[in-house]
């Protein structure tokens, strides 16, 4: 029993430190953000100040609400830059576990999933906010006066580049399927037509924004993602 339990107790101070490191990482992260909070937020508002009318600026209605909002999108881009440090935390405790041939398939698909998700957060903040903002800014009227929210606006924009994210992650989700032997690219062709339309249905439910324009946005992606995750999957089969 003694020899069982000891590296077991090994694995979870060696996941203890892991976790310890990363939060840290994190915190570290997180204060270099709130550091460079001018940036950040000129950053993350760009999208939006070019459909506001002329003079008007982003308000906040309670006390604390600035002050949690800033915080908030601190720690968010601060896990984001710590985000490296994470993984390499991670890779280290499963890679012991792995078999020579899982380390060399599961490294590259760490990296490419780092990679895949910034695309889709950054396809978000480049292509899709400016068109949705541009559309939400067009119901102001004479009578009705847009002052957008400092906390509803940040939430709105972080889950749309999380979603976009997550979209984007689609060609290493299918590629790491097809490399467990769960799914073959015939499989992906045969249910070609079901994909597509399941995207759209995904886009019309994800999409905070009910116009067609800003649906497509996440639909056409997911589409040719699918087409990419069909080639991918063939290429690991082979």
């Amino acid at each position: 029993m003694e020899e069982k339990e000891l590296p077991l107790t090994e694995h979870l101070a060696e996941l203890r430190d892991c976790i310890i490191k990363s939060l840290i990482a994190v915190a570290v992260g997180s204060i270099v953000c709130y550091w460079q909070l001018d940036r950040l937020l000129h950053f993350i508002l760009a999208p939006l100040l070019p459909v506001l009318p002329p003079g008007e600026r982003l308000i906040f209605t309670a006390y604390q609400e600035a002050f949690f909002s800033y915080i908030k999108l601190a720690v968010i881009f601060g896990a984001m830059v710590s985000s490296p440090f994470i993984i390499f935390q991670f890779w280290r405790f499963v890679a012991p576990g792995l078999y020579d041939h899982e380390r060399r398939f599961v490294r590259p698909m760490i990296f490419f999933s780092s990679i895949a998700f910034i695309a889709g957060a950054a396809f978000a903040y480049f292509f899709v906010f400016p068109k949705a903002f541009s559309f939400l800014a067009n119901f102001a009227g004479k009578q009705i006066l847009l002052i957008p929210r400092l906390r509803d606006y940040l939430n709105f924009a972080i889950r749309l580049m999380f979603i976009f994210g997550v979209a984007f992650q689609v060609p290493v989700g299918l590629t790491v399927a097809a490399r467990l032997g769960l799914i073959s690219a015939a499989d992906l062709r045969h249910f070609r037509r079901y994909a597509i339309l399941v995207a759209f249905v995904l886009a019309a439910i994800l999409t905070p924004t009910p116009d067609v324009v800003n649906q497509l946005f996440l639909a056409i992606p997911l589409v040719l993602l699918y087409e990419l995750s069909v080639f991918l999957v063939a290429l690991v089969g082979k």
